[in-house]
């Protein structure tokens, strides 16, 4: 099987997320996409409400959709070990006989591309990437820029996609529209949205 590793905030999950994610399976051929929510026990994250929130509103927002799974294994984690590059690990370990690739923004591929991601020679070197363009992101210049990425680029480490409609709708600007008691209902699953409104999330 080809599975994709989607790891996000997922706070709260979007359409575009699962947009992104129904076409990047269609496009990329895969059998699976596992969304991984980040624990908010990682160094690196400051989430606006709690692990079972997000991993509830994931739930309901996939349900419908017999390719998508979650996958909470950064929740069972200690969280000064959390990291994509023990986390792709795992899922290398767990899924021996399949092909693993770890779905990802331009804008990631420029913060490994600089060593900004712990372990990133080893992460690139070891892994596989499906990488979604990003507007003002030239993803093969930002490859051929850095010798942590061009140095492993034999055209199966990153599969490149440009989705071909700019849909940017961030969870910052679902939380915001909440936070301000602005209108956001047609930009979340409709069953996220009632779970916001009963739970008073993001206000």
């Amino acid at each position: 099987m080809k599975i994709g590793i989607y790891g996000s905030s997922f706070d709260p999950v979007t359409n575009v997320h699962l947009w992104t994610a129904s076409t990047i399976a269609h496009r990329c051929k895969l059998d699976k996409v596992i969304f991984l929510p980040c624990s908010s026990k990682r160094q690196d994250k400051h989430m606006q409400t709690t692990d079972a929130h997000r991993i509830a509103m994931l739930k309901l927002a996939i349900a419908d959709n017999d390719n998508f799974e979650i996958d909470d294994y950064e929740f069972q984690q200690l969280g000064w070990e959390i990291a994509t590059y023990q986390t792709l690990r795992h899922f290398r370990t767990k899924y021996v006989e399949d092909d693993i690739y770890f779905i990802m923004g331009a804008d990631l591929l420029v913060d490994i591309g600089q060593g900004k991601w712990q372990k990133s020679e080893e992460l690139v070197k070891e892994n596989k990437f499906i990488v979604m363009a990003r507007i003002n992101i030239d993803m093969l210049s930002v490859i051929g820029r850095s010798p942590i990425l061009r140095h492993v680029d034999d055209g199966q480490t990153f599969h490149l996609v440009d989705k071909g409609l700019t849909m940017e709708i961030s969870s910052t600007y679902v939380r915001e529209e909440f936070k301000l008691g602005g209108e956001a209902r047609y930009l979340i699953p409709e069953s996220v949205y009632a779970y916001l409104k009963d739970n008073h999330l993001y206000r």
